[in-house]
C-alpha cells in the first residue's frame, strides 16, 4: 500500500491540503470548504492510519475529531517551529500545506501532544472554571476601585467580601452618588451569579472527575487544592514529554524573559508564549501562599521564605512569579519521581 503524507493548512472556513508520496511526489492539492461532513468525507477515502500534519492554531479541535473519525492520524504541529523549518520566503496556503507535508514525510515535523478526544472534552470544565474565576476577580477589583474613589472601606480591617464585609457593603450603597450606587448594586448581582455558576461547575467537576493518584500527589504541593490539581493534571497529560524541570517551567510560562549581552543579564516579565492554563494555576497557588505566608504552619515553609526573600528585594509581583516557578519545577519532580512534595533542604541560588 502506498504511503501518503498529508499537510493540512486549516482556516476558519476552509482547509488547504497537500498529499505527497514517500518520494516527495505531489499526489494531490485540494481545498476543502468546511461544510458539514466535507472533511471526514475526504479523509475517509484515504488508507487507514494516514498521518495528517495539522497546526495547533484556531479551530483544530473539530478537524482533529473528523480526521480521527475517518480513521486517519492527526499530528498536532507547533506552528512557530514549523514555519521556521519550512524556510519559505513567501507565505501562501499552498506553500504552508506543502511545508507541513514535507516535514511530515522526512520525519522532521515538530509535533506537540494531542490529548485524546475524551480528555479534550473534560478539559473544558476546569478551563471554564478558571475563566469564570478570573471574571469574578475582575469584578471584585472593580468594586474595590470604585469604593476607593469615595474613600470608603469596612471598619476594623474586615475583608470586603466576607459575610460581615458584604453586609457593610450593601448598607453603604446609600453613601454613594445615585448612579454609582446603582452600578455597584448591579455588579454585586453579577458577582452572586458568577459565584453560583462557579459552585455549580465545581460540583460537576467533583461528580465527573475522580481524584486520581496523580492528583493526590499534586495536592501535596503548597497552595494546590482539588480544583488546581485537576486542572494541572488535565493540562500536563504525561510529564514524560518534558525532558527537564526548566523546560516544563518554561512551557508553564513561569520563567522570565532573559536578555544577556556584554556580560550583563536582564530578566524581564514572565513569558506569554506558554500554556496559559498552567500559568494561571501556578500563579493562583503562589497568590494563596502570599496570602497565608505569615499564618501558623506556613512561616517555616520553603515557599513562604522564598516569597519573603524575593519580596524584600524586588516586590510582591516578582516574588509571586518566583514562587510559581518553584511550584512548576516541583511539579515536574513530583510527577517524574511519583513522590509527594517535600521541603527543599536549602534555597537554590537560581531562585535568589
Amino acid at each position: 500500500m502506498q504511503a501518503i503524507f498529508v499537510g493540512c493548512d486549516a482556516h476558519k472556513h476552509y482547509s488547504q491540503l497537500e498529499l505527497q508520496d514517500a518520494s516527495g511526489q505531489v499526489l494531490n492539492r485540494v481545498r476543502i470548504d468546511h461544510s458539514p461532513g466535507a472533511v471526514s468525507s475526504f479523509f475517509s477515502r484515504l488508507p487507514g492510519g494516514t498521518p495528517v500534519a495539522l497546526e495547533s492554531v484556531g479551530n483544530w479541535y473539530w478537524i482533529a475529531d473528523e480526521i480521527e473519525a475517518a480513521g486517519c492520524l492527526p499530528l498536532l504541529t507547533n506552528p512557530a517551529k514549523a514555519k521556521l523549518m519550512m524556510g519559505h520566503v513567501n507565505k501562501t496556503d499552498k506553500l504552508d500545506a506543502n511545508g507541513l507535508a514535507t516535514l511530515l514525510r522526512i520525519g522532521s515535523l515538530p509535533t506537540v501532544w494531542l490529548p485524546p478526544a475524551a480528555l479534550r472534552d473534560q478539559r473544558e470544565l476546569p478551563r471554564t472554571r478558571m475563566a469564570l474565576t478570573a471574571l469574578r476577580t475582575s469584578i471584585k477589583n472593580r468594586i474595590h476601585s470604585l469604593l476607593a474613589k469615595y474613600n470608603l472601606s469596612p471598619e476594623n480591617g474586615t475583608q470586603l467580601f466576607s459575610k460581615q464585609g458584604r453586609s457593610w457593603l450593601e448598607s453603604s450603597l446609600s453613601r454613594l452618588p445615585p448612579e454609582t450606587g446603582r452600578c455597584l448594586a448591579q455588579q454585586l448581582e453579577l458577582l452572586d451569579f458568577l459565584s453560583l455558576q462557579i459552585d455549580t461547575l465545581e460540583e460537576r467537576i467533583h461528580n465527573l472527575i475522580a481524584l486520581t493518584p496523580t492528583m493526590q500527589l499534586l495536592k501535596s504541593l503548597p497552595g494546590v487544592g482539588d480544583m488546581l490539581a485537576i486542572l494541572i493534571e488535565r493540562e500536563v497529560g504525561t510529564i514524560s514529554r518534558f525532558p527537564s524541570a526548566p523546560q516544563f517551567s518554561s512551557y508553564c510560562g513561569t520563567t522570565p524573559r532573559v536578555s544577556s549581552s556584554g556580560g550583563k543579564t536582564r530578566y524581564g516579565k514572565l513569558r506569554t508564549e506558554s500554556n496559559q492554563y498552567l500559568k494561571w494555576a501556578f500563579i493562583e497557588a503562589a497568590n494563596a501562599i502570599s496570602a497565608h505566608h505569615a499564618q501558623r504552619g506556613w512561616t517555616a515553609r520553603h515557599v513562604s521564605k522564598l516569597y519573603l526573600r524575593i519580596r524584600s528585594r524586588k516586590g510582591s509581583s516578582v516574588a509571586i512569579g518566583a514562587v510559581a516557578r518553584h511550584l512548576a519545577e516541583s511539579t515536574f519532580w513530583v510527577l517524574s519521581k511519583n513522590e509527594p512534595y517535600c521541603e527543599p533542604l536549602r534555597f537554590s541560588p537560581r531562585q535568589g
